[in-house]
Formats: C-alpha cells, structure tokens, sequence
C-alpha cells in the first residue's frame, strides 16, 4: 500500500510541475518520469492484489526489484531536469544540453541500480559490459565523443565549420554524428568519433563577422600603390563587405606576368562568403580596366596587339555617341572628334557608384550604353534614369563644382569621362565651342529652375546664360574670361 501511496505522489507531482514549467524541454524530459512512475504504479497494484496468495511475491521478487529501479530511474530523472533546467525561462542551460542532461541521469540510474541490486548487478554489469564493449565499441566511441563535443562546444547548430575536409554548417547534434549541410545543399554525416580526431575550424567563432580574401594580378607598370588605391576604392560599390573593420590590400608575391595583390575584407556572416567574393572580383574588374590597369594575360604581346587594333574603331563609336548627345550636337564634326579622341571609356558594373555626391569632381560623363540611376540625400532618393546618349555631371567639368547627386550604374554601362583639362584644351583651339556647350547647359540649368518653382524673375533667364559663360571661363582659366 505504502508503494501504491508513494507512486501516486510522485505522478502527481510530476504532472503539477510539467503543468507549472514554461521550458519545453523540461516537460519533454518530464515524460520520462511520468511513464515510469505509471509502470510503478501498475507493478504494485499487481503486487497488491496477489499478496494475499501464499507464496506470491516468493515467487515475484524480480518484479519488486523491477518496481524499484522504476522507481529510482523517475525520481533521478525529475531531480536532474529540475535542479539544471530554468522553470520560467524556455532556454537549454549553456553548459547543460540535452545529451549531457541523458548521460547524467544514465550515470546516477546505475550508481544507483548497483547498490539496489548489490552483488549480482555488480557481476551482470560486468561480464555485460565485456561483451557491449566489444560489440559496440565504434557506437560508443561515437557517443562519448558526441558527450564530449556537447559539454566542449567547439561548435553548435547553426555554424559554419571545416572538418575532415567537408565544409558546411551544422544543422543537427547526436549522440552518434554530426550532420552538416554543405553549399550545394548536400548533408554531410560526420561520426562523432571522427570530429573528436580532426581539426576543426569554425568559421562563426568567437565572433560571426569572418574575415575571408581573394587575390587579383596586376599589371607591373602601374605603382603598387596606385593599384590599392583603386582596389579599395572599388571594394566600397560590394554590399556584402563591412566598413568596419575596413578591408586592406597587401602586395602578396611578384609572380611570372603580374603582381599578386591579395584583398582582404570582413564579411557578416561566412554563409554569404562566395556571393561577397564575387562581389569584390567584380567591382574589382571594372575598377581596373577604368583605371587603364591592366590584368595581364598568360601572353601579353596578343592582348597589347589587340588593344591597339580597337583604338581606331572606339575612337569613331565616341564621335558618334557624342553627336547623339544633345549637349555636344551644335559642334561642328571636326570638334566632336577631337572631343571623342580626348574623351576615356569607362566600364561600369551594375550597381557600381559612378559619382558621390558632395564629392569634388572635375570631369563629365556621357553614357555610351546602358544607363545609370541619380540619386540624392542619404536617403538615397532615385529622382532620374539616363539611358544612351544623355549626360551628367557638366557642372563639375565647366565650373568645378562639388557633385549634386549619386550616380551608380542601372547595369553594364559604357560611359565616356571628359576630364576639365581634356576639355580646356579643346576649348583653346576651338573657341567656340565654350560658348555653345555653355548655352546648353544654361538652358538646361534655367529650365530645372523653373520646375522648383513656379514664379522665376525675367531678368534672371536673360543674365543667366552670360554670367554663367563667365563662370566657366573663369574656372577653365580661358583668355579674356574677366572681359565678359
């Protein structure tokens, strides 16, 4: 009767705190207990109802025992939830988790069970655990490994890890392997045995921003300074690289046909590691080539030949798409083409920043194709699209002016830059041309003034074009600028 009195506290109490608990594991782990103490209940109710039988529990002392241990397995495993668990926070004790929890009352159940059974269980625990020993000894070596890896924690669920060659992110902890989840999507399952052997590097560790690097060839006849210049510059446009801590790049080797300039830049999380990487190679790319840096081919010979063959040919594709371009289209032919000869090509990625605004600038950019987006405050407000043939950045060629707005690339664009000097010396031989591009300009100026505004003053439009004419003369120190 007292067994019956006892099981019946011990359920009820369970369920009282698996009711009372807001941690799901604890009412997970509670279910244990509450079916042991159930088969407890059972054990002596049948022990119960045939005590009165002479000989009856003679013959069942096996089942006594057996009501014992269940006994003790519920007990041991309430006390273990509820002396490590939190009861009123839903969260795995960082030292504690769910494996370390199961070994734990595993342990204390057999300490326990051997000094309820004495002698015997003593022998049968030993000559049973010769032969487990040696049946299961690779499942065993998994599981403590698997303990050791839960109580070390190199690593947990959600990380991204190196080990024994594979590489990945771990999505689940056993008893017996560790799965991960590789790039292409495929599962990995690692025995625990082996992860306890190999180096593992954690790519999340100790903290989630990793550092990661790619290494690009440049030509040996721009400085290596020059070339990080443009390299750090170029790496800004890639979204996936952090500000802080800010990347760098060093001189890696003198190789056979270029120098090695190793890039080195932080990244928020390793799992967008290969998008941020081919980010970098891109802007990277484009940076170069604008900057006239060449990445050299295994053949440098073919590829100078081949530049030279197209100068020719992208010297006229410039002269016409200055002649599309309404800013240029009152020049005479002759002048469009020494335009377009000055004029640089400038390869630009989707996305890429042409020009910031509140920059200094001293150049203009007409678009050859593709187009490019106008954006203003930090806001980052899109107020214009430009496609082919239109123009931007005018006022900080003609007047040296710092940039009004952002410019980025839509997509791939060709523009072509026409630098202050460039365009001065043009201007020298052709005199009229200042005054022509000048009236375009100011004209264009007056008819954005009139859409701010719905009242503008008449004198205002008829001194606009000359006081401004004296601006860039002034600017592009031209002769005769204080006369006007």
């Amino acid at each position: 009767m007292t067994g019956v009195i006892v099981g019946t506290l011990a359920l009820a109490a369970t369920v009282a705190i698996r009711g009372l608990t807001a941690n799901r594991l604890i009412r997970s782990k509670l279910r244990l207990s509450l079916t042991v103490f159930a088969a407890y209940l059972v054990f002596h109710a049948v022990l119960a109802a045939g005590s009165s039988t002479p000989g009856f529990l003679a013959r069942f002392e096996w089942a006594v025992r057996v009501a014992q241990l269940l006994l003790a397995l519920g007990g041991i495993n309430l006390l273990v939830v509820l002396l490590i668990n939190p009861w009123r926070e839903d969260r795995v004790p960082e030292h504690f988790p769910s494996i370390v929890q199961d070994a734990i009352v595993i342990g204390l159940f057999l300490i326990v069970a051997t000094g309820v059974m004495q002698e015997k269980f003593l022998t049968t625990s030993a000559v049973g655990a010769v032969v487990i020993g040696f049946a299961l000894q690779d499942t065993l070596g998994n599981t403590f490994a698997g303990l050791a890896i839960q109580v070390e924690k190199p690593f947990r669920a959600g990380h991204w890890i190196k080990v024994a060659g594979f590489e990945g992110v771990v999505t689940e902890i056993t008893w017996r392997a560790t799965r991960l989840r590789t790039r292409s999507g495929d599962t990995v399952i690692l025995p625990n045995s082996t992860l306890s052997k190999e180096a593992i590097i954690n790519y999340s560790e100790p903290a989630l921003p990793t550092r990661t690097f790619v290494e690009v060839g440049a030509s040996y006849d721009v400085p290596p300074n020059e070339v990080k210049a443009v390299i750090l510059e170029a790496i800004r446009d890639a979204k996936l690289v952090l500000s802080t801590p800010p990347p760098e790049v060093a001189l890696a080797d003198f190789a056979a046909s270029a120098i090695t300039y190793r890039v080195k830049f932080w990244v928020a999380d390793f799992a967008v590691d290969d998008p941020a990487r081919d980010q970098v190679r891109t802007c990277i790319y484009y940076a170069l080539r604008r900057a006239g840096i060449e990445i050299p081919y295994p053949i440098q010979v073919t590829h100078r030949a081949r530049l030279a063959k197209d100068e020719a040919g992208e010297q006229g594709a410039a002269a016409e798409t200055l002649a599309r371009t309404a800013l240029f289209q009152p020049l005479a032919d002759d002048e469009r083409r020494a335009l377009a000869a000055v004029a640089l090509a400038r390869v630009y990625g989707a996305g890429q920043t042409v020009v910031r605004e509140g920059a200094a600038g001293d150049s203009m950019f007409v678009v050859a194709r593709g187009s490019v987006r106008v954006t203003v405050g930090e806001s980052g407000a899109e107020v214009a699209t430009i496609g082919a043939g239109g123009y931007f950045g005018e006022m900080s060629l003609l007047t040296g002016d710092p940039r009004t707005a952002t410019v980025s690339a839509a997509g791939d664009c060709l523009l072509l830059e026409i630098a202050a000097a460039d365009f001065r010396r043009l201007v020298l031989a052709h005199p009229t041309v200042v005054e022509h591009v000048t009236a375009v300009v100011a004209e264009r100026r007056a008819g954005l003034e009139r859409s701010r505004t719905a009242v503008v003053a008449e004198t205002a439009h008829d001194d606009a074009p000359r006081s401004f004419l004296t601006r860039v003369q002034q600017w592009l120190g031209l002769p005769g600028w204080a006369g006007n």
